[in-house]
């Protein structure tokens, strides 16, 4: 508020100044920064230079929430977005209290709008009535083991079409290479053949998960109060809704006619995500609209995560050769044993471990998102006003020598060693929660999809194991991620060179 002061007693008239104080008066007091001013602040806390702050937050996020977690381990300080302040908060203690916390005290639905601007970037349908978490949290995942066979097909087939399988050497672009991939493996479950195939219904799929992050960027960097006219400008749902409806919508009418004539278990129903959909969607959500809009947010959940943790991986696995043999072995004894099953991916720890150890390397710096609903108390007695946007410190406890020996070096089988101990067999793969390895949330909240999306990763990594041999241009380093705010994302110009696998 003494920012504001200064530059006004230069440029205003007594009675203007009058004014100005009582105006920047109330409004320094109703404020954030005012009602957050007993939690510590990386940078200034003033309302002016908090701004440029915000700059320096869109690039040197992972450094300032760094600074953060060492100066006030296991307590709260704040770090200044764009348009908020961001409240970090670290240890076992805090993070447990996040989640135990109610919908009514800490909202996670709040915070995803905040973060991604889901009303504008997805539709305000998939925030207000989200039938499509429940659906990917319980049918989706009681039939991986019936569907894996479709799974590890759509893999096999796609790899194939994408990196060929050769004698010599080839070179692919990373990312965009796997994200084909995935999202034609995902789809082979959610819409079945052949349409998960079709290059349009593909490119439409992967074109609005990358225009969700670029519209929610543009977006955060505008005040809230235009937010609603840039949003609504800027949103790509419409057009793509549109191309959804005109490629998968007769599919889904074709489903509700049945369900009209035959009733809910018609014969010959596909078993899949739409037919998922419509068993959990509401009467008044039975329609080709809001089952295609569904179909578009569980795509962009899936081909995100999915595809930037499995470049994660493939990068790791370039540089990590040792890690080769033990996993190439692993897979032939278990699937001579157990076949391409479910059952069987349970059962590859090493894998296991070592997809886990890239994900806590390559976390982001934030994670657990939260909006507080009401004035919450932490066990530890910080309080935080409602409206504040809560945050975990992921990144910075993934590499706490406290939790992790090591905890710099990658270490690929680190996990699958603790699970050898027969009372932690189950704690440290990867699908299970803790607060010290924050990658898919913590709660009732964490990722739905977690169980999908590690056994589609396993299946991928162990069929590049058997298939191919991996190696990165003239052997080089590691390509370092990029960080933009406090997302960490693989290199997204990284090749990686493939070849047929030479068995010796």
């Amino acid at each position: 508020m003494l920012d504001i002061l200064e530059i006004a007693q230069t440029n205003l008239t007594p009675v203007a100044l009058t004014f100005v104080i009582i105006y920047a008066s109330v409004e320094y007091f109703r404020s954030s920064t005012y009602k957050l001013r007993h939690i510590p602040t990386i940078g200034s806390s003033s309302a002016i230079w908090s701004y440029t702050d915000s700059l320096k937050f869109i690039h040197n996020a992972r450094d300032m929430i760094h600074e953060g977690y060492i100066k006030y381990p296991g307590k709260a300080f704040k770090v200044a977005d764009m348009s908020r302040w961001i409240v970090g908060v670290s240890g076992r203690d805090m993070i447990d209290d996040i989640r135990r916390a109610t919908d009514d005290q800490l909202s996670f639905m709040s915070a995803v709008e905040e973060t991604i601007h889901a009303d504008y970037t997805m539709g305000k349908p998939v925030r207000l009535e989200p039938f499509h978490i429940a659906t990917v949290r319980s049918p989706l995942t009681k039939n991986l083991a019936v569907r894996f066979p479709d799974i590890k097909d759509e893999i096999t087939e796609a790899f194939a079409d994408f990196i060929p399988v050769s004698k010599e050497w080839i070179s692919v672009p990373a990312l965009q290479t796997i994200m084909h991939i995935v999202c034609r493996t995902s789809n082979r479950l959610f819409v079945g053949l052949p349409l998960c195939r079709n290059t349009e219904y593909r490119t439409l799929n992967e074109q609005f998960t990358i225009h969700v992050f670029q519209d929610a960027q543009k977006i955060s960097m505008f005040p809230r109060f235009l937010r609603p006219f840039v949003g609504r400008y800027l949103t790509q749902v419409p057009k793509s809704l549109r191309r959804t409806i005109a490629l998968v919508g007769p599919m889904i009418q074709q489903r509700l006619d049945n369900e009209k004539r035959y009733g809910p278990d018609w014969p010959d129903k596909p078993n899949d995500l739409i037919s998922w959909l419509l068993e959990n969607a509401e009467g008044h959500q039975k329609n080709v609209y809001d089952i295609a809009l569904r179909l578009l947010a569980v795509n962009f959940a899936a081909i995100h995560t999915s595809t930037m943790a499995f470049t994660n991986v493939l990068y790791d696995l370039a540089v990590h050769p040792e890690c080769v043999s033990p996993m190439r072995n692993e897979v032939e004894v278990v699937i001579e044993a157990e076949g391409w099953t479910k059952v069987a991916m349970g059962k590859l720890r090493k894998l296991d471990s070592f997809i886990k150890e890239s994900q806590r390397l390559t976390a982001s710096a934030l994670s657990v998102n939260r909006v507080a609903l009401q004035d919450f108390t932490f066990s530890n007695g910080v309080t935080v006003p409602a409206g504040t946007y809560i945050a975990a410190v992921a990144h910075d406890t993934h590499v706490d020598g406290d939790n992790y020996s090591n905890p710099d070096q990658f270490d690929g089988f680190r996990f699958s060693g603790r699970r050898e101990v027969e009372s932690e067999s189950i704690k440290h793969q990867m699908v299970s929660l803790s607060p010290d390895y924050m990658v898919f949330g913590t709660g009732r909240h964490a990722c739905p999809g977690r169980f999908f999306a590690v056994n589609e990763i396993k299946v991928m990594l162990a069929h590049v194991l058997l298939t191919y041999d991996v190696k990165l241009p003239n052997n080089g380093p590691r390509p370092e991620n990029v960080w933009m705010l406090a997302n960490s994302s693989p290199n997204p110009t990284a090749e990686v060179l493939f070849r047929k696998r030479a068995v010796a």
